[in-house]
């Protein structure tokens, strides 16, 4: 097995007494250079045109529309998404491709928008400074650490770093998530049904999508929540949102027809 090594040095660095938007930053482009090199992105240009233009057609509304935002593709089956620091969001194909229209996958990309705008990412490497978080990562996020030997790597690196945000955290940026696609003129219902559409697979094939929910947890709550929270939205002014389009529809079938991921 190809073994991983990452050097963090501005990560380790920093203490936990407070991190500035420009550490953050920093912080955020050192680990996405690491993180790129590790994991499989898909490479296709016009797959990577479309969700950085719908990330950015939601990250620009946010009260952190000053960030260099970018979205990126990671070329797993694996159902899965994340935030780095400053701005820096990745979705697994094996997300994308169970989606129904773009507003599941706006849905998924505010969420994890808000982790960046809340800096609950910040509070996550505060916490985890001087663990391996590369070698966490790429075995949370893909099947390349499927063995006792990378899991024991795992046990001694710390605990997954992506898998650390509390319900609390969660719930807030479902909120955003909310918030950031009706901004942006989607509607958050996507929010909603693909969480139904992620538990509804879960009991007829639990390992296809066990590492969403290892890094998701509290679902079952968190829908009712969003959905008490969209009902406060008056019905008139969710109406004319966009749920679905044919760029989303040629999107998605570009992703489904690329080879097969290896991981």
């Amino acid at each position: 097995m190809k073994r991983i090594f990452l050097s963090f040095a501005l990560i380790v660095g920093v203490t936990a007494c407070g991190i500035s938007t420009q550490q953050e930053v920093q912080m955020g482009q050192q680990e996405a250079a690491q993180i790129n090199q590790q994991l499989p992105l898909v490479s296709d240009p016009e797959a990577n045109r479309y969700i950085n233009l719908l990330g950015d057609q939601i990250a620009s509304r946010t009260s952190r529309a000053d960030l260099d935002w970018r979205f990126y593709i990671v070329d797993s089956r694996e159902v899965n998404a994340f935030a780095v620091p400053g701005g820096y969001i990745y979705v697994n194909r094996g997300l994308i491709e169970r989606t129904e229209n773009m507003s599941e996958l706006a849905g998924v990309l505010g969420h994890e928008i808000g982790h960046v705008v809340l800096r609950h990412t910040v509070k996550q490497m505060e916490k985890m400074q001087g663990a391996n978080i590369g070698v966490t990562l790429a075995c949370v996020l893909t099947s390349v650490c499927n063995s006792q030997v990378a899991q024991a790597g795992i046990n001694i690196a710390g605990t997954a770093l992506f898998a650390k945000f509390s319900r609390a955290d969660e719930q807030a940026a479902d909120n955003q998530a909310v918030k950031n696609t009706v901004a942006a003129g989607i509607t958050p219902h996507g929010v909603v049904t693909m969480f139904e559409k992620l538990i509804a697979e879960r009991k007829s094939r639990p390992d296809a999508v066990s590492g969403f929910f290892a890094t998701h947890p509290g679902e079952e709550d968190r829908i009712v929540a969003v959905q008490a929270q969209i009902n406060q939205y008056p019905a008139a002014s969710l109406r004319n949102l966009t749920t679905n389009t044919t760029n989303y529809n040629s999107f998605r079938a570009r992703i489904r027809a690329l080879p097969a991921p290896r991981q």
